[in-house]
């Protein structure tokens, strides 16, 4: 079967390979085969990529990729609750491959009729702007949450969800060109990036309460966002898109009672019992069939050219996300 491996780290383009594996054979009691369809490139793949990502680098070789959707292909004995030819999102880590063999207990059928690039994507991006949005300060209806990186994928989800929770969003980008498509899709605020970043907020949200700082880019990018915030308010930084440590001074911890805090959605699957996690999926696959959440896609490429893949989604300035696909146009 084929399957993208990382042998080495280093350039996106350069890194990632396509290899020829054994077939993960037959699914034993309690498993099941998914063939893959269709998987997004995330940027904590291109830092995979690039030995970047995480407290310790993987161990190599490795097949990267966090999630994806496929379609079940064999079910093992006392697999009842789905069948061959449901579509379901691919068992991680290690999505990047033509099919996976994981536990049944790891899948559960998706609805039809919905785009399954869409699908494709639901693992990461919408349960990581959900969690940052609710789990870290209490989502209150009226409070601002302000954001770096709006244009991403969890930027996208993070506007919609503030939304239906009655909160509005302040998104801070770093391009002009991305501020009137984010303002069509629902932003209340976009500003870009830059100094005086605070100033320019509070004039435009005046007394607003602003509990809640999302930050993906770290560098002297987390201090602007903490200066942005109401008194003993709260950053949570996901990522280092600037590859600087984040920064922020004892002006905001000490004397605004500012703090920082980290997330991690691998850590979440880790510490969550089954059930929980089950539960908010239903909840996000739901706004995603009706339309609620939806990330912007740029392009779709065969898996065959993953090198040409990988190397688009390492790029700065796209508009939407890099898809792979294992299945002909």
């Amino acid at each position: 079967m084929l399957s993208a491996q990382l042998s080495k780290f280093g350039r996106p383009e350069d890194a990632i390979e396509l290899v020829e594996l054994p077939d993960p054979g037959e699914p034993g009691p309690g498993e099941v085969v998914v063939d893959s369809e269709l998987f997004p490139i995330n940027p904590a793949d291109i830092l995979n990529l690039e030995g970047n990502y995480g407290a310790v680098p993987p161990g190599l070789p490795m097949i990267p990729g966090a999630e994806g959707v496929g379609h079940v292909a064999k079910l093992g004995a006392g697999v009842t609750h789905v069948k061959a030819g449901d579509r379901v999102l691919l068992p991680g880590p290690g999505t990047w491959r033509e099919r996976i063999k994981a536990p049944a207990g790891s899948v559960f059928a998706l609805p039809g009729r919905v785009d399954p690039r869409q699908l494709a994507m639901l693992r990461v991006n919408p349960p990581t702007a959900d969690l940052m949005l609710h789990d870290f300060v209490a989502a209150h209806a009226g409070n601002w949450v302000i954001q770096n990186a709006a244009n991403s994928g969890v930027g996208h989800c993070l506007i919609r969800l503030a939304r239906q929770a009655g909160m509005k969003s302040v998104n801070v980008v770093r391009r002009e060109e991305l501020l009137a498509p984010l303002r069509a899709f629902g932003a209340d605020v976009v500003l870009l990036d830059g100094p005086e970043l605070d100033v320019r907020v509070r004039a435009t949200i005046g007394d607003g309460v602003l509990p809640l700082a999302i930050d993906a880019v770290g560098g002297s990018a987390t201090l602007r966002l903490a200066r942005c915030l109401s008194d003993g308010g709260t950053v949570v930084n996901y990522g280092l898109l600037s590859g600087e440590p984040c920064m922020i001074d004892a002006r905001e911890t000490v004397f605004r009672n500012v703090s920082l805090r980290g997330f991690w959605l691998r850590r979440w699957f880790m510490e969550t019992p089954r059930e929980q996690i089950a539960t908010r999926y239903r909840e996000l696959l739901s706004k995603v069939a009706d339309g609620t959440l939806s990330v912007e896609v740029e392009a779709v490429y065969p898996v065959r050219r993953i090198k040409e893949a990988v190397a688009h989604a390492a790029r700065p300035g796209r508009s939407g996300k890099i898809l792979v696909s294992f299945t002909p146009a």
